[in-house]
Order: C-alpha cells, then sequence, then structure tokens
C-alpha cells in the first residue's frame, strides 16, 4: 500500500515549471514539470525517476503500441523537488508578491526573480463576492425596544 498523506498541501509548483530533484536517486537531476497530482501531493518530472515497464503483446495491441519494455516517469514527491531559479539556475524557494498594479506574482526567494503572474480563477471571484458585506437599507426605520409594566 502506498503512504498517501491525510491533507492536502496547495504547492506553489505547477506544470511546465523547471525543477530540480534535492533528494533521492534522482538528487541533482532537473526537469519540466509534466503534470501536478495535488491529491497525493506529488508531481511527474520529465526524464526524472524513469522506470522500464515491461509491454505484453496484447495491452500493446490494445494501447496500439510496439510490444516489448518501455521507460516511463513515475511521480515525485512534491517535498523532493525545488524550483529552478531563472536567474542563477539554482534550487529556490517559491513566494508570492502582490505588484503595485494589484496583481499577484509568484516570486524566486532566493534571487526575488519574478516567475510569472498568479491568474485569478472564477472561483476566487465567487469567494470575494460572498465575503462583501451587505449593505443595509438607509430607509428602515430605527426600532427601540422599551420595556413596559
Amino acid at each position: 500500500m502506498q503512504n498517501v498523506p491525510s491533507t492536502r498541501l496547495q504547492s506553489k509548483l505547477k506544470k511546465g515549471d523547471e525543477v530540480i530533484v534535492i533528494s533521492g536517486k534522482d538528487k541533482g537531476k532537473s526537469g519540466k514539470i509534466i503534470s501536478v497530482i495535488t491529491a497525493t501531493n506529488r508531481v511527474l518530472v520529465e526524464g526524472v525517476k524513469l522506470v522500464k515497464k515491461h509491454l505484453s503483446a496484447q495491452k500493446a495491441m490494445a494501447r496500439q503500441q510496439q510490444p516489448g519494455v518501455i521507460q516511463k516517469e513515475t511521480s515525485i514527491a512534491v517535498s523532493n523537488v525545488m524550483l529552478k531559479d531563472p536567474k542563477t539556475g539554482k534550487p529556490t524557494r517559491v513566494g508570492y508578491r502582490v505588484e503595485a498594479d494589484g496583481s499577484k506574482v509568484r516570486v524566486a526567494k532566493a534571487s526575488g526573480t519574478v516567475i510569472d503572474t498568479v491568474k485569478k480563477s472564477s472561483s476566487d471571484n465567487k469567494k470575494s463576492a460572498a465575503k462583501a458585506p451587505k449593505a443595509k437599507a438607509q430607509n428602515e426605520p430605527k426600532t427601540s425596544k422599551s420595556k413596559s409594566k
């Protein structure tokens, strides 16, 4: 049984990022993220953690591929990779910063280099609209409760 974390963490890495493996048998290798698996906090990195898979003739026919041995990437824990700093080429942590124009950007912590801008999703807009306070009607009469004996 595979060790699955009980909570999902929001990853600061996303598809297409250039990352460096910081621990494990492929330590020091770098590659581009093919996909991010948020349910298990894992990523698929191009050319990293390659395994050989034996493809039988029956399965190959079903997939319309050649039978034989193929190499494919397997997932690696998000904690074992770090973003490659675009300026220095070294591993760096990722942070967020709000620019003067109000846009949110991802930043390399080591050099302060802007990686890219964060796009607002439609769910973020719905959340902000729900949090907005409702305006009270100005024509509402004020009522005071008085105790009568």
